[in-house]
């Protein structure tokens, strides 16, 4: 799997996200954070086009220590030849996150110089 480092030191990968199993895929460019443990984060607006459905309500500890309630859902990743099911957290935010659950078990290389990004 190969993504690119953008213009503002992004390592930025394609996906190919569903609301169910088997339904059609639709492609999402992910901003990779190694910060977020979880699966992905997606905007609302994205989460809408895709047509996932709310799952339940979670909390979790920001970065800076504040405890947040998050809404939350499933989606089904095309990844590395399979499919995977995982959570997605909503937000307001402007891009994808893809976090370090769905890297587990892989080699991520980020070259900035070349702005390329493998996950293998």
């Amino acid at each position: 799997m190969n993504g690119v480092v953008d213009e503002s030191a992004r390592a930025l990968l394609d996906i190919f996200a569903a609301a169910t199993r088997g339904a059609e895929r639709q492609a999402i460019t992910v901003w990779i954070d190694t910060a977020f443990n979880g699966g992905l984060v997606i905007p609302r607006r994205i989460i809408e086009r895709l047509g996932l459905r709310q799952g339940s309500i979670t909390q979790a500890v920001l970065a800076d220590g504040r405890v947040v309630e998050l809404e939350t859902s499933t989606c089904h990743v095309e990844w590395f030849g399979g499919e995977y099911r995982t959570q997605v957290v909503a937000n307001d935010g402007e891009f994808p996150l893809l976090g370090t659950l769905l890297l587990a078990g892989r080699k991520l290389t980020v070259d900035y110089r070349a702005k390329t990004v493998s996950a293998e």
